[in-house]
């Protein structure tokens, strides 16, 4: 029986991935690097280690992870603040249904701490959660299981009696080899054919996994 439900965060609950996307390309061009908004799509799903070590394999040992750090997260902020950040689709139908429900709720992103605590409480939907893992509480990036592992463990409830959303092929496969069952919701990229069987369902929205746990 499914007790507990775990979500990725970005691309997941918040639609940022696009502002990310927009504020690497910003990034980019102000330090002469065209093209950096194209490097999300091999980062999706990374910590801050995993995408520091995607950077110094991609543009070189000699690429200045700190200056692009604090710039893209001066646009990023920026263009919140200006245009704010979205909810996806369903988030807000779907999280207090299932918290009505009985269903303990965990995060598990890859984003840290501080930017996803923030990020969740402005959206207005941080004590819906019963707990949450973020990327710096723990030593290995997506797609390794470990983040998962906690999240369950979190809500003290074992992995084959969880749920796990995801929109991004490392989340998915850290989810899968921790043992939960992955319902995938894709966002700037489909799921890779190499993951597909790892996949329990598919679903457009949040909004449309209301009828499958109603089922």
């Amino acid at each position: 029986m499914i007790s507990g439900l775990v979500f990725d965060m970005d691309g997941l609950l918040l639609d940022s991935e696009r502002i990310v996307k927009r504020s690497w390309e910003e990034a980019g061009n102000e330090m002469g690097i065209p093209g950096m908004g194209e490097h999300i799509f091999h980062t999706l799903g990374l910590n801050r280690a995993g995408r520091d070590a995607y950077f110094r394999k991609a543009l070189g040992e000699d690429f200045g992870i700190a200056e692009f750090s604090e710039r893209m997260s001066r646009f990023f902020y920026r263009i919140v603040d200006e245009e704010g950040l979205p909810l996806k689709t369903g988030v807000k139908e779907l999280l207090p249904y299932a918290k009505a429900r009985g269903y303990k709720l965990a995060v598990a992103t890859s984003s840290g701490r501080e930017y996803s605590t923030k990020m969740l409480r402005e959206a207005g939907i941080y004590t819906y959660f019963d707990g949450c893992v973020f990327g710096d509480m723990v030593q290995n990036s997506k797609p390794h299981p470990e983040i998962y592992r906690k999240a369950c463990e979190c809500i003290d409830t074992p992995p084959k009696c969880c749920l796990a959303f995801e929109d991004a092929p490392a989340g998915i496969r850290s989810a899968h080899d921790a043992g939960l069952k992955v319902i995938a919701v894709p966002d700037l990229l489909e799921p890779p054919e190499e993951v597909l069987p790892m996949i329990y369902r598919r679903y457009e929205t949040l909004l449309d996994v209301i009828p499958f746990l109603d089922s």
